[in-house]
């Protein structure tokens, strides 16, 4: 049966790039079957089947069906390791967040995903979740409810040793203060994240957050811009290298502050550099009018 399971798994790869419902079909078909616990070969087709299924899902805007890939694999996840089990979790549930397909299940499908933590006592795949979660309140602007949540994960993750997720909680604390427009409590909350990640290695999403928050502190709130655009190119490179969506807000960023600085000439040199030229586009050439029109002092120019 693993076998069998192998040459299909096999076969739907094959099809990614040529037929993707079809291989959706197969992974379906490997995922909806049953396997043996002791059949080490045909889990892990299994878990790797999930995997595939829920990106092609994600990458074909299934959010309904991913959604629903995720509570259908749980009885599963009995059959595999505590870590593998956190992984598969957080990976199908990130892929569904990160689509931001607003279905309106997103916040109550992340709490199922706690609950299910709670009750198999994963401890800490349902701090990773909350955080998650704390995540999805700041996104959706429920401030209040992100800030109590993390104050008592903070409180949870200051006892552990998981430094990254600890980065990532002071970070989203910062955030959502800054977005209430408290800015000592924002800045405060930063400096602590940036203290926690000067310990240990942050993996480049994080860092480019970290480097994001703290270009948006220093330009929207101190007028440094200077000192906001060396993090802006920070946060772009580090954006970059993972190609993530982000970069081009970062890049946004970093042309602002030139046109602040006065130098709007630099606009152009950055637009037209190699890191920045994938980057082209409407956006980036409405920021080169601006630049344009704050160097020729022009406000007829701006109005266009």
């Amino acid at each position: 049966m693993a076998a069998a399971a192998v040459l299909e798994f096999q076969r739907a790869q094959s099809l990614l790039s040529t037929d993707r419902e079809a291989s959706i079909g197969i992974l379906h078909s490997i995922v909806k079957r049953d396997v043996q616990e002791n059949d080490e070969e045909a889990v892990q087709v299994k878990e790797q089947s999930i995997l595939e299924l829920g990106a092609l899902l994600a990458k074909t805007g299934q959010a309904e069906e991913l959604g629903g890939l995720l509570k259908y694999v749980r009885p599963f996840l009995n059959s595999i390791s505590k870590a593998k089990a956190a992984r598969l979790v957080r990976s199908l549930l990130d892929l569904f967040l990160d689509m931001e397909a607003a279905t309106g299940q997103e916040v109550d499908l992340c709490l199922e995903c706690i609950e299910w933590a709670k009750s198999e006592k994963r401890t800490f795949l349902r701090q990773a979740l909350e955080a998650r979660l704390v995540s999805l309140y700041f996104d959706t602007k429920r401030y209040q409810e992100a800030l109590q949540l993390g104050s008592q994960l903070l409180r949870e993750l200051k006892k552990m040793d998981d430094k990254a997720l600890l980065v990532e909680v002071q970070l989203l604390e910062s955030k959502t203060y800054h977005a209430l427009s408290n800015l000592p409590k924002a800045r405060a909350a930063l400096t602590s994240a940036r203290t926690t990640a000067n310990a240990i290695y942050c993996p480049p999403k994080l860092q480019a957050a970290l480097d994001m928050q703290s270009g948006i502190i220093h330009a929207a709130e101190e007028k440094d811009w200077k000192t906001a655009y060396s993090y802006f190119y920070e946060a772009f490179e580090g954006y970059d290298s993972i190609d993530s969506p982000k970069a081009i807000t970062a890049l946004k960023y970093m042309l602002l502050c030139k046109i602040m600085l006065n130098t709007p000439e630099d606009v152009q040199a950055l637009v037209s550099g190699k890191l920045a030229l994938r980057y082209a586009g409407r956006q980036t050439e409405a920021l080169k009018c601006v630049a344009q029109a704050s160097k020729n002092r022009s406000l007829a120019d701006f109005e266009k």
